[in-house]
């Protein structure tokens, strides 16, 4: 199956600062662009950090106040997190400032893996790196809402192509295909319960799918098997039947 990889929907034209990047041109550059955050890269642009906006507002407000009383046992606040943030709050460079280790994603990542990375550290863009983890792009979230704008007509030709005819081996109408507004309905008699559960999976991963309605029957119960006790025509044999 073909899923849209993060190469196709990235910007390659990315804003970028370096490690001695002063704080005024990144609050500059991220002003002038309209973004929220941008890489930080070494000589060998290869990423080291990502500054986002939260990063300067951290600088502002943990930036030092009017003197206060002294305390007692005020070493106890020195917490890593702490010691992070009054780090940022000294940060006068694009280096100092930055949150790192970088969190990116490699071009030819899916669609959905890159989705998943991001909820996973709940993080709006990432980094697009090549195979030698130098950056060529930047993603967000926006860029991977662009493959739920999918016609419906060009799901409808990939669910049939690509999952019934060439992952799963089926004559091209066996199934009906409806797909309106990302929805794919699907309808017909296989042979086997175990196919219609995979065409339905291979339907939810599709690109442009928001979710599948599930219509079909089949022939044969085979839910009973073990998964080493797969008969040998399982494939090959279904396959030349529909020859």
């Amino acid at each position: 199956m073909k899923h849209s990889k993060v190469g196709a929907l990235m910007t390659s034209d990315v804003v970028r600062a370096e490690y001695g990047t002063p704080f005024k041109e990144v609050a500059r550059l991220l002003a002038e662009h309209r973004i929220s955050g941008l890489p930080v890269v070494d000589d060998d642009e290869k990423v080291l950090g990502v500054i986002s906006e939260t990063d300067l507002m951290t600088r502002q407000a943990d930036a030092p106040g009017p003197p206060q009383p002294h305390r007692r046992f005020h070493w106890l606040g020195w917490t890593p997190g702490s010691r992070a943030r009054r780090a940022k709050a000294r940060a006068r460079t694009a280096g100092r400032l930055m949150s790192s280790p970088a969190i990116t994603v490699h071009s030819d990542a899916t669609v959905a893996e890159a989705a998943r990375v991001m909820a996973r550290h709940r993080v709006e863009r990432l980094p697009v790196v090549d195979d030698e983890e130098r950056l060529v792009g930047i993603v967000t979230r926006r860029d991977l809402l662009q493959v739920f704008l999918r016609p419906d007509p060009e799901i409808r030709a990939s669910v049939r192509n690509d999952v019934l005819v060439r992952a799963l081996w089926l004559t091209p109408y066996s199934v009906d295909v409806d797909v309106h507004e990302g929805v794919v309905t699907l309808t017909g008699q296989l042979e086997r319960r175990s196919e219609c559960a995979m065409a339905v999976e291979m339907c939810r991963q599709t690109d442009g799918v928001v979710a599948v309605v599930d219509h079909l029957t089949h022939r044969f119960d085979d839910s009973w098997r073990q998964p080493d006790e797969r008969a040998p025509e399982a494939i090959t044999g279904n396959w030349l039947r529909r020859l």
